[in-house]
């Protein structure tokens, strides 16, 4: 079965979809070029292409509020589809519309209701502070001086940045830095985030500010938002519903919790011994994952859980036993590399 025929879609059924994609495709021609002189020389008079598919037959709605996870490798096609989606390039076929609009028309009313963030990139000065940088964005979306006064004070408020936007933004932390592009990036007040690895280089406690100030924006203001990032902790904080794309085509479409449902099929039991207990013996209750003195943690199939958890109880001395699901990366993962989705 292809990827594109499994999908799993569980979205909410909604008359108005903000974000609307169908069948949405980009078509890269790369030039062939054969070694040696022979080669070179027939490239720069006659040169052959190949078509090398970012995006293939991509096709998903999504409500007005809603926070979705966009999850893939490198390479998937994900950056390419935010881009599409931004109208910063064309699709080569297929149809999108954003709030109404046609992205890549780039009209001013669509302008005014979206913001692309890109973790790796930056708006701001460098040298200047950022307060500078945001009155220029507030005289671009023509912002009354009240208006700005008052958005960049709560925003400033909702991003604990008290007392740096004065501050030359080569001076502030990287966690602060983001938070300050965070900041510019949604003056103008948009409808639809499309944020492309918004914590990417954070420290751990950076990750949690943005996360944070993120859902409080969304509850504030009901901004719908598209989400890529390869810290799992942002998609389990922030989205019950994901999208993976895999090869630029989409595997699965449905909530967080479905996909671990359907294709983590075990679960993982720790155990806390009395005494320590020889591995030989421990396999006989399932794959042994870790073990480290009277530590264990197995591997267990979900329909043989009950019965398992039964037999380690009667057979062994526990202090403790706790089940958890396998975490959500190590599940992406697998179905990223069996790259195909069965239903």
């Amino acid at each position: 079965m292809s990827p594109e025929s499994s999908v799993h879609n569980v979205s909410n059924a909604n008359d108005y979809s903000i974000i609307s994609v169908q069948n949405l495709s980009k078509v890269y021609p790369v030039a062939v070029k054969e070694p040696g002189i022979v080669g070179t020389i027939t490239h720069f008079f006659r040169r052959t292409y190949r078509e090398i598919k970012a995006v293939h037959d991509v096709s998903f709605e999504i409500a007005p509020g809603e926070v979705v996870g966009f999850l893939g490798p490198n390479g998937a096609g994900k950056t390419t589809t935010l881009k599409m989606l931004t109208g910063l390039i064309y699709p080569s076929s297929g149809q999108v519309t954003v709030g109404g609009h046609i992205p890549f028309r780039r009209q001013e009313p669509f302008l005014q209701k979206i913001t692309l963030v890109m973790g790796q990139k930056q708006q701001l000065l460098w040298d200047l502070p950022a307060l500078d940088s945001l009155k220029i964005n507030g005289a671009v979306y023509n912002i009354s001086d009240k208006e700005f006064r008052q958005r960049v004070g709560e925003l400033t408020e909702m991003l604990s940045l008290e007392g740096k936007l004065t501050q030359p933004v080569r001076k502030l932390s990287l966690g602060e830095r983001m938070k300050a592009e965070l900041l510019a990036a949604l003056l103008h007040r948009p409808q639809v985030l499309f944020l492309d690895e918004p914590t990417l280089g954070l420290d751990v406690n950076a990750q949690v500010g943005v996360r944070d100030f993120l859902r409080e924006y969304n509850q504030r203001y009901q901004a719908t938002v598209l989400l890529t990032s390869h810290y799992m902790a942002d998609i389990t904080a922030l989205c019950q519903r994901v999208l993976l794309i895999h090869q630029g085509q989409l595997m699965y479409d449905g909530s967080l919790d479905g996909l671990l449902e359907r294709f983590a099929p075990y679960r993982e039991v720790h155990l806390e011994l009395i005494h320590p207990v020889p591995k030989e013996k421990l396999t006989l209750y399932g794959d042994v994952r870790h073990m480290e003195g009277r530590s264990v943690c197995f591997m267990v199939q979900q329909e043989e859980l009950t019965r398992t958890v039964a037999r380690i109880l009667a057979d062994l001395d526990v202090v403790d036993l706790t089940v958890t699901e396998p975490p959500v990366e190590e599940v992406i993962g697998r179905v990223f590399q069996a790259g195909v989705v069965n239903v």
